[in-house]
């Protein structure tokens, strides 16, 4: 059934030219409308087979930003079997014609950037520079991967070429709902896969938009299909399922490493290559002549940013002995500084909420853990209220989930806090004297996938390119720079370097042209004006 059945659940709905909209929580007007949204199959837009999930704002939890179909294992099977069917005409689809439609979504995105941008924060709680900044992560990727993609396709000219797969999946973090999935998606359908794609349920609005503007661009029906909903307990189980089942050919993956061994292991078993961006912190390293003050600026800008809940950030900053009461002082100072809150009425804040109650659970939890190990808690350690608030804080926080940015010191490579993953505004202190065992201590932690290093002398730095086993390694400047096209913590393929094409095309031996020519008897779908309209007005 298609945009009719469950449209009765909401009030005061406006039908604006494609899409649906109502009016928000009479406490949550001036935030913006709700949409009203759908799994998108084949080109329409369906409802699922299970009842809806609320898109609440992580900012107001009053802000009901989007209502969208809890799908169910049937739903995984439509949108499959939907993507198995689009793909022989797409990947006989001459690339021009593939990179022409990620061009033009290039264009729309751009002209309501803004508009997106706006949703992010409401949805997920990003201050609005950073949600521009995941925006045009996202726009930039369709000139990259265009290019990237581009250059493979004209680089054969004879003898083994490459071939599409087939049905990609993807699954990506809400923390990055433009960027992140943008990483998956649009290598898989330039090189001539279709897709089927679960959006975060903490962020599907925006990647309803995202797919809408696809679709405005041109993209045929069942070259990119959504199924919405919840979970490993609910579609999300469905949806990994589909991998023993045969749906997919190729799986995409951001998110947590824990998820990341499930993902891994079914694709192990069928025998498919997955591409693995497995979000994790990272490590700030600051040698005795380092510059302090640059070292904390930037300390702070990654280890708070977007509350401490960047696909990449940092959570351990191993100090050498030798400056160590100097960094630690710049580093509370700047902490103190800080200016937290709602990032929709204030948004010059550093910082905004976490992005749902389960994040903010576990980012309590955590207190109780560095207090038992030992750690000794200089500042934070709580979560804002009305009761506790300063004038570090900024907006109504009563209806989201604001903490405090806390620093622990004394922290040991022994202990939890330095060894695992924690999500959320929160930083660990490490001193040590030797830089060799330093970077050894990193090694052996989760939290060693970027590591920066802060010196001026030549011999530590060339000690660390030598030996250090990080992803994403820099000298003097911020581990989370945006400019980097790599995996976070990457497995399989990797999205950002020349092997991007090994998880979305298969080599095949043969004569003649190679790159992505067409099939033989594959025929190209005639060249359509976009599919679907959004009214970006009404939102």
């Amino acid at each position: 059934m298609q945009r009719q059945g469950w449209l009765w659940l909401c009030s005061s709905i406006d039908p604006e030219p494609g899409m649906y909209v109502k009016a928000n929580s009479p406490h949550a007007a001036a935030a913006g409308k709700s949409v009203i949204g759908f799994n998108l199959i084949n080109g329409k837009e369906v409802e699922g087979d299970l009842s809806l999930i609320q898109s609440k704002s992580a900012v107001d939890s009053r802000d009901l930003v989007g209502m969208f179909p809890d799908s169910g294992e049937k739903d995984v099977a439509r949108a499959a079997k939907a993507a198995a069917d689009a793909f022989p005409a797409w990947s006989g689809t001459p690339f021009p014609a593939r990179e022409a439609i990620v061009l033009r979504t290039a264009g729309i995105l751009t002209s309501h950037r803004d508009k997106l941008a706006r949703i992010i924060t409401r949805e997920v709680g990003m201050t609005p520079r950073e949600a521009l900044g995941d925006v045009q992560e996202a726009i930039d990727a369709c000139a990259f991967f265009a290019t990237a993609v581009g250059a493979q396709e004209h680089s054969a000219v004879s003898g083994p070429r490459r071939r599409p797969v087939g049905v990609c999946g993807v699954l990506a973090t809400g923390s990055s709902p433009l960027a992140a999935p943008a990483g998956k998606i649009l290598p898989a359908i330039l090189c001539g896969n279709t897709v089927v794609w679960k959006p975060s349920d903490n962020a599907p609005t925006a990647a309803y938009l995202l797919l809408r503007a696809m679709m405005e661009a041109g993209l045929p029906p069942g070259v990119v299909n959504t199924v919405n909903g919840r979970g490993r307990a609910g579609c999300g189980k469905h949806f990994l399922a589909g991998i023993d089942k045969g749906h997919f050919q190729s799986f995409s993956f951001v998110g947590s490493a824990a998820l990341g061994r499930i993902v891994g292991e079914a694709c192990g078993r069928n025998l498919i290559l997955p591409s693995l961006d497995l979000v994790g912190k990272g490590s700030l390293v600051v040698m005795g002549d380092a510059d302090l003050d640059l070292a904390a600026a930037d300390a702070v800008q990654a280890a708070f940013g977007q509350a401490g809940q960047r696909p990449i950030g940092l959570v351990n900053l191993l100090v050498h002995e030798a400056c160590a009461t100097g960094f630690k002082q710049r580093l509370l100072d700047r902490v103190a500084a800080l200016e937290v809150g709602n990032p929709l009425t204030h948004p010059d804040v550093a910082y905004g909420p976490m992005i749902n109650a389960r994040a903010a659970t576990a980012f309590r939890e955590h207190w109780e853990l560095g207090l038992a190990q030992g750690a000794t808690l200089l500042t934070g350690g709580a979560q804002w209220s009305e009761a506790n608030r300063t004038d570090q804080v900024k907006g109504d926080i009563a209806h989201g989930a604001y903490m405090q940015p806390c620093v622990w010191d004394g922290v040991t490579p022994d202990m939890g806090l330095f060894r695992h993953q924690v999500t959320g505004p929160t930083v660990n202190l490490c001193a040590f004297q030797d830089l060799g065992e330093a970077l050894g201590w990193i090694a052996d932690s989760t939290a060693g996938a970027t590591i920066s290093l802060y010196t001026r002398e030549p011999a530590p730095i060339a000690l660390f390119q030598q030996t250090s086993r990080a992803d994403i390694a820099r000298v003097n400047t911020i581990l989370d720079d945006r400019t980097t096209l790599l995996s976070f913590t990457g497995h399989g393929t990797r999205s950002g370097c020349q092997p991007l094409l090994d998880g979305f095309t298969r080599w095949m031996s043969g004569q003649g042209e190679g790159g992505w020519a067409p099939a033989s008897g594959a025929k190209a779908p005639e060249p359509v004006a976009g599919s679907l309209k959004t009214d970006w007005d009404s939102l």
